[in-house]
């Protein structure tokens, strides 16, 4: 058995941005310099009127800011630089680390969705599949968008798209990183490279058993034992909030 991601870039830019163009108001998402929101920042370029909000910290470097103001010029986007240091210390001290960066995505978002309620603008976020699928992503923060059009992309396959969109080299081969504390980097945190965990997580999509990507993939069975888990383990996070069923119909489980 053969797992591989295939390289579909063009007829999903084609797929994504008819999408985009099914949407009635401007478009609004945060850009950080990095792949995934540059990517999604031009699929929303071709479809509709963009906005961008870019929003560093202490912790953001400027070479981040950097890459995100010159992407959004070259794709024409308007964009404003919102500092979120003092927001966030007014919500301090944390206790842990996770906290606080948990504390800097839902900032993140509330400032993109009170711009989105003034200007009348969808919220569009920039999750890829490889992080929807192992958790890396904030509940009410990252996580929260009106639209996602990379979200049934892996990494893998958003790389191939920003070559096919034209995204500039040095986005295109940046080590990912939200910058949530100097030194991090997504494959640091996940455990291994985004082209490793996507071949596993394509595997457990088609429902291979475990044995199998192992041997697919020649790698210790363990390795897939332990992203199955985070996948498990994070499910909470994919689902609308738990509601017990006391009506004849109910929001989010049968009345949409």
């Amino acid at each position: 058995m053969i797992l591989k991601i295939e390289n579909r870039a063009r007829e999903q830019k084609e797929v994504i941005i008819h999408f985009l163009r099914s949407f009635d108001r401007p478009f609004i998402l945060g850009m950080s310099g990095g792949l995934d929101s540059s990517v999604v920042a031009a699929l929303c370029s071709e479809a509709g009127r963009t906005r961008a909000l870019i929003m560093p910290d202490s912790v953001t470097s400027e070479q981040s800011i950097k890459d995100a103001v010159e992407m959004a010029d070259k794709l024409g986007v308007e964009h404003e630089l919102v500092d979120i240091d003092d927001a966030v210390k007014a919500l301090g001290p944390f206790k842990t680390r996770a906290s606080e960066a948990n504390a800097k995505a839902r900032v993140r978002m509330c400032l993109l969705y009170r711009r989105a309620n003034e200007e009348n603008c969808f919220v569009v976020g920039t999750s890829n599949k490889s992080e929807i699928m192992m958790g890396y992503f904030t509940k009410f923060g990252d996580g929260a968008s009106d639209i996602l059009p990379i979200g049934d992309m892996y990494k893998t396959e958003v790389r191939f798209l920003a070559r096919e969109l034209g995204i500039p080299e040095n986005i295109i081969k940046k080590v990912p990183s939200a910058e949530l504390y100097p030194g991090q980097t997504d494959e640091g945190e996940l455990g291994m490279d985004y082209e490793t965990l996507d071949l596993i997580l394509k595997g457990l999509e088609l429902q291979v058993n475990d044995d199998g990507i192992a041997g697919a993939l020649n790698m210790p069975v363990d390795r897939i034992k332990r992203v199955r888990e985070m996948v498990e383990c994070s499910r909470h996070k994919r689902r609308a909030p738990y509601i017990l069923k006391l009506g004849s119909r109910t929001p989010w489980i049968d009345w949409p």
